[in-house]
């Protein structure tokens, strides 16, 4: 397993999907993230989610997640290095993906077992968190 510790970007697959995105145009970032989200939000309910496609909409979703008000910064080796566009119309979506991949049948919550798998969890329900809409009182009015 290319896993090395439990956060969203601590495994080959995620590294390699930032890779991609520092690679990238910077025109077709967003569009990288956004297919990664609906690949594991699509996935149906009753199929399994592999590991691969929760691996990389945790990283995606981290990403969105970082430019919420909630959401944890991305910094030091984790995470792209080039600057991604705007990534917040992507929260309801990127929610729905953390949601599919914690749900079962998932190969990630088959692999993260006991306290290491507890810990896991809890950061990536974290990421999800972010993503939800700012509670009532903590909204900016518009007017």
């Amino acid at each position: 397993m290319g896993t090395w510790d439990t956060g969203p970007f601590d495994n080959d697959t995620a590294a390699d999907f930032c890779d991609a995105l520092d690679a990238a145009v910077p025109g077709e970032r967003a569009g990288m993230v956004r297919a990664v989200l609906l690949r594991a939000a699509r996935t149906d309910a009753t199929a399994h989610c592999d590991g691969g496609t929760g691996e990389l909409a945790l990283a995606a979703a981290a990403l969105v997640a970082a430019q919420c008000p909630r959401g944890a910064s991305v910094t030091g080796d984790r995470g792209p290095e080039e600057p991604l566009p705007g990534l917040t119309h992507l929260r309801v979506l990127a929610a729905e993906a953390v949601e599919r991949v914690l749900t079962e049948p998932s190969d990630l919550l088959e692999d993260w077992e006991g306290a290491r798998g507890r810990l896991w969890r809890s950061r990536m329900h974290g990421v999800w968190e972010a993503l939800l809409p700012e509670p009532v009182g903590e909204q900016l009015a518009c007017f």
